[in-house]
């Protein structure tokens, strides 16, 4: 199944201070999630940013908040962003039947959020270098449930020249300078 850019949405899910500094990997992670924001917003693929209980968990991290100011920011209690109605609202009114998932932690937020996407009729897409969790066990295992369930998962680069599809524009050359 063909990623579309035109069908696209994306939810960059709780990249929060307090959270973030647990996480397997982080400096890769925040490196890959960089690039794919920086990509996404290239594309002009429109999205959600999420904050899971603001008050405890601190703000989403600078580097990435100033990238996305021009993106709702909405804050949640609950794991799913589908069982938030605003989230979900938004989502709904994008129209976009593909759902691109980045963010933490992915064996509790991503993973439910991907699970209760497909049970809406929408695909989701974890990006599997953009998402972590404390324990990389936990991620794995997550990721695997993700695509039994019927979800795609992807990487950073794969993703954005998907989006792209063809070499030789100015998008491409924007992109391959990013994943470089």
């Amino acid at each position: 199944m063909r990623i579309l850019k035109e069908q696209s949405a994306f939810l960059l899910i709780d990249v929060q201070e307090k959270l973030f500094s647990h996480m397997a990997e982080k400096e890769h992670l925040l490196e890959r999630m960089n690039i794919l924001v920086e990509g996404l917003v290239t594309l002009n693929i429109p999205g959600v940013v999420t904050e899971q209980y603001r008050k405890g968990l601190g703000p989403t991290l600078p580097v990435l908040q100033e990238k996305v100011s021009h993106i709702p920011l909405l804050e949640k209690m609950s794991f799913s962003c589908c069982d938030d109605p605003p989230i979900m609202g938004k989502l709904k009114s994008l129209n976009k039947p593909f759902v691109i998932l980045a963010g933490i932690e992915t064996h509790v937020c991503i993973l439910q959020t991907a699970i209760d996407l497909k049970n809406c009729g929408m695909t989701p897409v974890v990006v599997a270098d953009a998402v972590s969790s404390r324990h990389l066990n936990d991620k794995e295992i997550a990721l695997r449930r993700v695509i039994h369930e019927g979800g795609i998962v992807t990487t950073v680069e794969s993703l954005l020249f998907e989006l792209v599809r063809f070499a030789g524009t100015d998008v491409f050359k924007t992109i391959s300078k990013l994943v470089k």
